[in-house]
């Protein structure tokens, strides 16, 4: 009885197909293998950059965590609304009332609650400047709108060097050339801001419909009426989407860049940490996950509201399928 002409192939197939999996099976145990060795030698060399007290450190690693818990639970919010403490004994440590911003001569903003505005202050003006020149940028490295390879280039490298480095290193930069404060905090994270959201824009509009464009071209519109009219009411929305997360990024950025003197939040829970005031630093944690939660679902909502419920609705399908 003779096989059928199909069954070789199947055995061939089969073949093949076993072989491919023992040859991901090597690949992933060669992989995990180096990611063992990876992570033993950088052990060994926090280790010896630490004295060698690593391991022996090790054990205390939640210590921090037990000597920030109050004397007293109501502490922690006494630190965050600036009330008189019954243990105030002159030290900096229950000086909660010190702290308060007098709007009038009878009402006041906890001192947290200031700083904590001024840190989004902070991410809110940078986020506008970096949205305003990431959207005149951005036409210009389009490589559908923008002909000219040498321009195109240019922009791209600049956006690219915007983005190069981290936030708290510009800071620190500016920081040295103008003085601690909000200032150069803005200017950090608004050069950051710019970078990222003008590459994003850009390949928005790479991806845009060009049909409008188009139409524009054959009755003579100029480039900015192209752009204008053609281009900017279909990938607005998007752009306004990309806003919005980069503003939630914006929040922490600000609050990690006050810990280096750009005011705000973060100078407040670095000064709480290193002087070892317990309420004051849970007071102030407890306002940044708040802060950072409303911030995230506002957001969320507004991005939903610009775009449109259907697109999260298509997204979620498409994952789910």
């Amino acid at each position: 009885m003779t096989k059928p002409p199909h069954s070789s192939l199947v055995f061939e197939t089969e073949q093949h197909w076993q072989a491919l999996a023992r040859q991901r099976r090597l690949y992933t145990g060669l992989g995990l293998v180096l990611l063992f060795m990876a992570l033993t030698g950088s052990l060994w060399f926090a280790n010896e950059t630490n004295a060698g007290k690593f391991w022996d450190r090790l054990p205390h690693f939640f210590d921090f965590f037990g000597d920030m818990i109050p004397r007293d639970g109501w502490e922690i919010w006494r630190a965050m609304f600036d009330l008189e403490s019954p243990y105030a004994d002159g030290s900096l440590k229950y000086d909660y009332p010190n702290g308060r911003v007098w709007l009038t001569d009878s009402l006041y903003m906890p001192e947290y609650v200031f700083k904590m505005i001024e840190t989004i202050n902070i991410a809110i003006v940078s986020t506008i400047i970096g949205f305003t020149f990431g959207f005149l940028l951005c036409f210009l490295a389009a490589s559908n709108l923008t002909t000219r390879g040498w321009l195109r280039g240019f922009v791209r490298r600049f956006l690219e060097i915007l983005r190069a480095f981290p936030e708290i290193v510009i800071a620190g930069f500016f920081a040295a050339i103008l003085s601690l404060g909000p200032v150069p905090a803005i200017i950090a994270v608004a050069i950051h801001t710019i970078g990222s959201l003008g590459k994003m824009f850009f390949e928005v509009v790479e991806n845009a419909d060009m049909k409008a464009d188009e139409g524009l071209r054959a009755v003579g519109g100029s480039w900015v009426e192209r752009v204008r009219f053609g281009m900017v009411p279909q990938v607005l929305p998007n752009f306004l989407s990309y806003t919005l997360l980069r503003l939630e990024i914006n929040v922490r950025a600000s609050t990690i860049i006050g810990a280096v003197g750009g005011g705000g939040i973060g100078e407040a829970l670095r000064l709480s940490i290193s002087r070892g005031h317990e309420a004051k630093t849970i007071a102030i944690v407890l306002l940044l996950l708040i802060t950072v939660i409303a911030v995230d679902q506002l957001s969320a909502w507004l991005r939903k509201r610009v775009v449109g419920e259907q697109a999260f609705t298509s997204a979620r399908a498409g994952a789910l399928s």
